[in-house]
């Protein structure tokens, strides 16, 4: 299974497009590909509990755990969002925070702070990001790049796509964009 996550709060946005097109040539290599749209999902921030949830990814029930369980059974996660004052916008960066539990605390020696193993240790990544005409990404994949690196996924490709307009959807209309997610995809499971 190849899961494609967008940070858009916009349906059918240039950025849903492109995670859309990734997971299509993903579909090529005979995997299953699943799609969510974190705007349409219900997750509240991150609420520093300060202890570990385990056996459970979270102390919360909700949809962020739905998430995590579909990424622990996937292949590989494609997270895509548009640039918001220069980093993801804020349904991925309130999804990336509550990951925090992927990489659970390890309270066995109290007098320094540890970490476990990554949860999702040996599972492959994608970034994708859309900006403005400006186009500063900077920001944004230090964060995203943050993300996978602390989940314990291996990126394997990031692809960055500048509009230029404020057309929702306008990469549908650029054929070689189009072509470089669907050779993301292909490529993100070898």
């Amino acid at each position: 299974m190849i899961l494609g996550i967008s940070g858009s709060a916009t349906p059918q946005s240039s950025t849903d497009i492109l995670i859309k097109e990734a997971l299509r040539g993903a579909q090529g290599g005979k995997f299953k590909t699943q799609f969510y749209r974190l705007n349409e999902m219900i997750i509240i921030p991150c609420q520093a509990c300060g202890k570990s949830p385990e056996p459970e990814y979270c102390f919360f029930q909700d949809d962020a755990l739905k998430l995590f369980e579909r990424m622990a059974s996937s292949e590989a996660i494609v997270l895509g969002s548009p640039i918001y004052f220069d980093s993801v916008s804020a349904q991925a960066k309130a999804f990336i925070d509550r990951s925090n539990c992927l990489r659970p605390a390890d309270f066995s020696n109290m007098n320094k702070q540890a970490f476990k193993e990554p949860l999702l240790k040996g599972k492959k990544g994608g970034i994708i990001l859309v900006a403005g005409d400006y186009g500063k990404f900077d920001a944004a994949l230090r964060v995203t790049r943050a993300f996978f690196i602390w989940a314990g996924i291996d990126i394997k490709f990031e692809l960055m796509y500048t509009t230029g307009s404020l057309n929702y959807g306008e990469v549908a209309g650029n054929e070689a964009k189009l072509k470089e997610a669907f050779n993301c995809g292909r490529h993100l499971i070898i």
